[in-house]
């Protein structure tokens, strides 16, 4: 099973392709914990989608010499969106969320130039949001969650109900949303046998089982409009 999301993998062997004179088939498949056919498949992909990929017989892959991914760019306004958004992502109480979001937003901010980095800096300091003004953390299984929700995986967790009732289950993460600062999870629950809705604050354990489940092939609004006609 693989440890990583394809196109997280994806990204990192480009990045690893362009930082590397060469890099063997081997290297990459320790590297992200999958097979030598999968990092075959994976390069296939690559040069599928027009990266210049060269193979060199018996030593394994390189990028083409002179090719480099072209510098994105961002409109200021696109870059005070997601400076207002890190703002608001302080606030949220779930640790692994905030974690991940700073550690995107630095290596955005480091594509900025000159006077864009200043306004960008200013505006840090001039964005405030009231709404858990104490920095309160109270989860840090989102991003667990997210990747599980989005590559099909079922998840094991240990919960703690608002009755103070600790029970052990098997879920298929189906949505999530927000309200009140609080993430709720929408999943079918394998121990009731019906989707239930679990705050992730009352989460108090969370593994990966490895084990695969099929979609829902339903919509969140579909699944409200069910719930809640």
């Amino acid at each position: 099973m693989e440890d990583k999301p394809r196109l997280s993998r994806l990204t990192a062997i480009l990045t690893q392709l362009q930082s590397s004179r060469i890099v063997t088939a081997k290297v990459l498949a320790e590297k992200h914990n999958v097979s030598i056919r999968t990092i075959y498949r994976d390069i296939r992909t690559l040069e599928k989608s027009g990266v210049p990929v060269v193979t060199e017989e018996g030593r394994g892959y390189r990028m083409m010499d002179g090719y480099s991914l072209p510098p994105v760019m961002f409109s200021e306004g696109e870059a005070n969106a997601l400076i207002t958004a890190e703002q608001l992502i302080n606030r949220n109480k779930d640790i692994s969320f905030v974690e991940q979001y700073k550690s995107a937003i630095e290596k955005i901010k480091a594509l900025l130039k000159g006077p864009q980095r200043e306004k960008a800096h200013l505006l840090t300091e001039r964005v405030y949001f009231r709404n858990n003004y104490e920095n309160e953390k109270s989860s840090s299984y989102l991003m667990q969650i997210q990747l599980a929700l989005t590559n099909f995986q079922v998840l094991k967790i240990e919960y703690l109900s608002s009755k103070q009732v600790r029970t052990t289950r098997k879920i298929e993460p189906f949505a999530l949303y927000s309200t009140q600062e609080n993430w709720l999870l929408v999943a079918f629950c394998r121990l009731r046998k019906e989707f239930r809705v679990f705050r992730i604050d009352y989460i108090q354990k969370v593994s990966n089982t490895l084990e695969q489940f099929e979609s829902h092939n339903m919509t969140l609004d579909e699944y409200f409009k069910k719930q809640y006609g």
